[in-house]
């Protein structure tokens, strides 16, 4: 089985094309079993950190009942990591209804602290980590090389919030991933991702901590449908690494722990797949 927790569709406004078909067939193709899909359509600023403008902005509660969409018309196969606007919005009371409404198929919370230019400690933002505290949601947010996105704030909210599971998602996108994997030690509550993460960082999280702490994750179909194959230049993906060597490398149990028994268990998804 392979559970993928780091899976989007839309994001046009920002320069992504990214689709529930595309989602389907990628996972078809490649064997996906289970994907955690947050919408990008909620990104409130592009890549050089401006704001988009009015009209490209699209409300958090519309952005997360695309992905309930997506996710009732596939139970078994898509849960809803609904993606949050700290920036421009705030938590409002049809979000968290759609969040108590939806709970069956919402696994996650979804911050994206490059894409709002926003810590994740910060006062916009707290309200929000304490909603996922009450739904006992797991809070999965990027992390890179930027003031915004370093790891170490997720650490920090990981501290204010003990009770909360926090996925640093890339372990440092940019980074050689060092200041993640020390931060694994750090706080029992912190996680890490396989997305864009080398192989070998994966297999030393593992060696020094266990197989518990890492989440299989791609940011699939970012590159296209064969995210999980190549990029679109045809140079071979790393996740292949993760689907043929990375079994040779460490321990059964360990693997299965990496690519699905993990998400299993701290995204609740036991009684959602058969």
């Amino acid at each position: 089985m392979i559970i993928d927790t780091h899976v989007h569709i839309g994001g046009e406004a920002v320069g992504f094309h990214m689709n529930e078909d595309m989602v389907l067939e990628a996972m078809d193709k490649y064997g996906i079993d289970f994907s955690v899909v947050s919408n990008s359509d909620a990104g409130e600023v592009d890549h050089q950190q401006k704001l988009l403008p009015k009209e490209l902005q699209v409300s958090q509660e519309d952005a997360l009942r695309r992905a309930i969409r997506f996710a009732r018309k596939h139970p078994k196969r898509i849960g809803v990591a609904p993606w949050i606007k700290p920036l421009t919005q705030g938590i409002t009371k049809e979000l968290e209804d759609l969040i108590s409404d939806n709970k069956d198929i919402i696994c996650a919370l979804k911050v994206h602290p490059y894409h709002s230019h926003i810590q994740p400690t910060d006062e916009r933002v707290l309200p929000y980590i304490e909603l996922a505290e009450k739904y006992d949601l797991p809070v999965i947010s990027h992390t890179g090389h930027d003031e915004d996105d370093s790891p170490v704030h997720l650490y920090e909210a990981a501290k204010l919030f003990p009770k909360v599971s926090f996925v640093m998602v890339h372990m440092g996108l940019g980074t050689d991933n060092r200041e993640a994997l020390e931060l694994l030690g750090k706080a029992d509550n912190l996680y890490g991702d396989t997305t864009w993460v080398p192989m070998g960082t994966t297999i030393e999280a593992v060696e020094r901590y266990g197989s518990k702490r890492i989440f299989f994750g791609s940011d699939m179909p970012i590159d296209g449908v064969d995210t999980y194959g190549h990029n679109p230049r045809g140079e071979r993906s790393l996740y292949q690494d993760y689907f043929h060597e990375l079994p040779k490398r460490i321990s059964r149990e360990a693997y299965e722990d990496i690519m699905y028994k993990n998400a299993l268990r701290v995204f609740h998804l036991k009684d959602r797949i058969d």
